[in-house]
């Protein structure tokens, strides 16, 4: 389950903070924007933004201010080329199920008429 409440909160960061330079984002534009497919608290969210700096996604700091505590986020390498990396890994899988299934219907149709031949 924290898998999948990772990914969401990194395609929400992909999509936030774009380009090289630092963005500031608060704990609760995170949880309105994930809330759409999943339920995260605050502290569910310092946990998942730890995680994924650990997994060298993101480089963060916290920042106090009035209303609050921001993070301070910039993608790494492996966190820009997310979204386009996820993208290629599906179509690959596509692609892969795709010749599976030619392949088995290829087969079948040389077993009907191999069958076909020698059974007369």
């Amino acid at each position: 389950m924290q898998e999948r409440k990772e990914k969401y909160v990194l395609i929400y960061l992909c999509k936030v903070c774009t380009g090289k330079t630092a963005h500031l984002i608060s704990p609760h534009d995170i949880a309105k924007e994930v809330c759409k497919k999943v339920v995260l608290s605050v502290s569910e969210i310092d946990e998942i933004m730890a995680s994924l700096s650990l997994q060298n996604y993101i480089d963060f700091v916290v920042s106090d201010s009035r209303n609050g505590y921001y993070y301070c986020v910039k993608l790494k390498k492996k966190g820009q080329t997310y979204l386009t990396d996820s993208k290629k890994q599906k179509k690959a899988l596509l692609l892969l199920v795709l010749r599976s299934m030619f392949l088995a219907s290829v087969s079948f149709v040389f077993g009907v008429i191999l069958k076909a031949i020698f059974q007369k």
